[in-house]
């Protein structure tokens, strides 16, 4: 078993409109020797806006705005801009969030070259109704059953009026280039899926059309242990070690008091991200401590971001949907138990 280190609550909700109900699920990254932290902030009604802050040490706050970074400017995004993921490609920020319009939650996309100045670039993954989505996804195999469980709540709308599409979060990019593609995971409801494209004006209707037409090649992470069997959805940007692509990402079970949500890793191939190479067979962390256990929404450890430090891996995390938590642990240690457990 990997040895995990918690370091408890590194932020908490203030008494401010923006962050009252909730700070959570944190967007990480280090640039410059500053770690930059742009998390989930929760205000009255479920509403979401981007807080910032700066960090001096990977536990300890040195700087915190009282007003969010980023609101809700568009419609797709009007209630709420949630869940952020920050990677730099080629000398640019790239965040990814979840856009919610009080209907749809679909990943979108802003860019920065200073994290001071942000251009949104809209929501990037496909809209499709459910019923499209089944018909391309199952025009060459059957497609899992879950994926009509967990997305039947279109069902209750007058057999699914064209505003109600197929909800597509977790969008999370890998912090580079592979072979001269942008490689991409999104969560479609039970499945972590990847996507490649050159540029990311590739990603029209036709692209998704087609994309869906192979659906089941596209498929990255599938619910497999107890932990996760559920449904699985991405965690942290995948971060590159000598023995491949490691995913921290988030997997789900259920129990009589409900979803358990819980820390999860694997391994991914260098040069094809697709091909899974390890997975680890027991969580990487779960819910243990009692603010991760009680809060607004209960049992709920939810890895989004993370950075190395020597041989260390801090990972951030939105701990029961009120607050945010730091686990560490020796992140070669990490790999070489995955590799324990190859596919």
């Amino acid at each position: 078993m990997i040895t995990i280190q918690k370091h408890g609550i590194i932020i908490e909700k203030r008494d401010t409109n923006f962050e009252c109900e909730g700070v959570l699920n944190p967007a990480v990254i280090k640039h410059n020797g500053i770690i930059h932290l742009f998390y989930r902030a929760v205000g009255k009604g479920n509403y979401s806006t981007i807080g910032y802050c700066t960090l001096e040490h990977p536990t300890q706050i040195s700087t915190r705005l009282d007003t969010p970074i980023l609101v809700p400017e568009h419609p797709y995004e009007k209630n709420g801009m949630e869940d952020p993921r920050i990677v730099m490609i080629n000398n640019e920020f790239m965040m990814t969030y979840t856009a919610y319009d009080g209907v749809n939650a679909l990943g979108a996309l802003i860019v920065s070259k200073d994290l001071k100045i942000f251009t949104k670039k809209g929501v990037i993954v496909p809209k499709l109704t459910y019923p499209n989505f089944s018909k391309l996804a199952e025009s060459k195999k059957d497609i899992n059953e879950k994926y009509l469980r967990y997305n039947e709540h279109w069902q209750s709308h007058g057999q699914l009026d064209t505003n109600f599409l197929l909800w597509d979060k977790n969008l999370i990019f890998f912090p580079e280039k592979i072979n001269g593609y942008f490689y991409f995971m999104h969560r479609i409801k039970p499945d972590i899926l990847i996507t490649k494209v050159k540029e990311l004006s590739d990603l029209t209707a036709a692209f998704w059309m087609d994309y869906f037409m192979h659906f089941q090649d596209c498929i990255m992470i599938s619910p497999k242990h107890t932990h996760e069997i559920s449904y699985v959805g991405g965690g942290c940007p995948p971060i590159k070690t000598r023995e491949g692509w490691l995913v921290i990402y988030h997997g789900v079970h259920d129990e009589i008091e409900g979803y358990i949500y819980s820390a999860c890793a694997a391994l991914f191939d260098i040069d094809n991200p697709h091909i899974e190479i390890a997975r680890l067979p027991y969580p990487l962390f779960q819910p243990k401590e009692l603010w991760e256990i009680k809060g607004i929404v209960n049992n709920v450890c939810f890895p989004s971001g993370a950075v190395v430090e020597d041989s260390s891996l801090y990972i951030y995390y939105g701990a029961a949907d009120e607050r945010i938590g730091c686990a560490s642990t020796n992140i070669n240690e990490l790999t070489e138990e995955l590799l324990r457990y190859k596919i």
